[in-house]
């Protein structure tokens, strides 16, 4: 059940959001078994003055169109499967919509199972 955070800069295109969406949630269908119809995401775009990054942090040459993406999911993921996931989330956002590597920054935040109401003021999990 992830629940999914993206900020980038203003000013991209509709189709271009949408292909963030559509290949962060192929990632992680592939790589973490998420569920059909299990898509909660957001995009918050933010103009230049409310946009800060390191541009060469830890040595990765990061430009403009930098992309955070959050992802709150369940703790139940081995160190191996988080990997293939963000290598998985570079490559099909490389693809689509043409983001480079190094403007792919992702912060995967886990939680436990019984954290989580998706409705209905219910604990689905616990």
């Amino acid at each position: 059940m992830p629940l999914t955070h993206i900020s980038l800069r203003a000013g991209k295109p509709e189709t271009y959001r949408q292909a963030i969406f559509h290949s962060l949630y192929r990632a992680m269908h592939e790589t973490f078994n998420v569920p059909e119809d299990n898509q909660f995401m957001t995009i918050r775009e933010h103009d230049a003055s409310n946009f800060r990054y390191g541009a060469s942090f830890m040595g990765i040459a990061r430009s403009d169109d930098l992309v955070f993406i959050q992802i709150t999911a369940n703790n139940t993921r081995t160190v191996e499967q988080k990997k293939v996931l963000f290598a998985r989330i570079t490559e099909l956002l490389g693809i689509s919509p043409g983001i480079r590597p190094e403007d792919v920054f992702v912060s995967l935040v886990e939680v436990q199972k019984e954290n989580w109401s998706l409705g209905l003021g219910l604990a689905q999990y616990a």
